[in-house]
């Protein structure tokens, strides 16, 4: 693609935008990228073309041009999404953890499953007082071998999940395997749904804002590097 072989958000036009829904903030203050990650995580599997989705094989090459672009300052990430591949949202979680730049991350109207980690990979998250955030155990779609070697490899999945958001939050670990256990909440599903402010009070998120509040904070973050 085109946006592969130029500086994230190039002055070409707006092809960044309509393809992955990203654009450039440019003040005195400092560039910022902006990237929203929405719908599904596609990860191995195609979805359908009616889905709303994020590819990882665009969103990692992506990631790794604002790490090394001269002329970006910070990654600001938009989240509302429904979950997705374990795999590629767990790929797309550990790049921006491992970023040296300032992001932050913002949820907005949801980031569910895998969203959880993509949602505390950034230096700061934010989330808006009525978006929700899902977190349920490692499920799998289609044929499963009902061997003991089966149920081991989820638990392992699900134990790289919960090291990465504990490592990655302020919230215990403790608390956050109550809630992927819990049941009597999700409806034919094993799980929690959680909102804003418990979100922030768990320690999951760090504070609840909208756009305004993750720009201020990700404007200090560039201002205290370069200073």
């Amino acid at each position: 693609m085109d946006e592969e072989q130029r500086e994230p958000g190039g002055e070409e036009g707006l092809q960044p935008i309509l393809d992955l829904g990203s654009s450039l903030i440019r003040t005195d203050r400092g560039t910022i990228y902006v990237l929203t990650i929405v719908g599904q995580i596609e990860g191995h599997q195609l979805l359908p073309q009616t889905s709303k989705s994020t590819k990882y094989e665009h969103v990692l090459p992506l990631l790794a041009s604002v790490e090394g672009s001269d002329k970006i300052d910070g990654l600001l990430i938009l989240l509302n999404n429904g979950g997705g591949d374990v795999e590629a949202g767990l790929a797309i979680s550990e790049l921006i953890a491992s970023m040296s730049k300032p992001t932050v991350s913002l949820v907005l109207g949801g980031s569910h499953s895998i969203g959880v980690p993509l949602a505390v990979s950034a230096k700061a998250s934010f989330i808006a007082p009525s978006a929700a955030m899902t977190i349920h155990p490692v499920r799998l779609n289609g044929l499963v071998i009902g061997v003991p070697q089966t149920f081991y490899y989820f638990e392992r999945i699900q134990e790289r999940i919960i090291q990465f958001v504990t490592a990655n939050s302020r919230i215990k670990r403790e608390d956050f395997t109550r809630l992927m256990l819990q049941t009597g909440e999700l409806a034919a599903d094993v799980g929690s749904v959680i909102y804003g402010e418990e979100a922030v009070e768990l320690g999951l998120i760090d504070r609840i804002g909208g756009l305004s509040d993750a720009l201020k904070e990700l404007y200090g973050q560039i201002s205290r590097i370069r200073n």
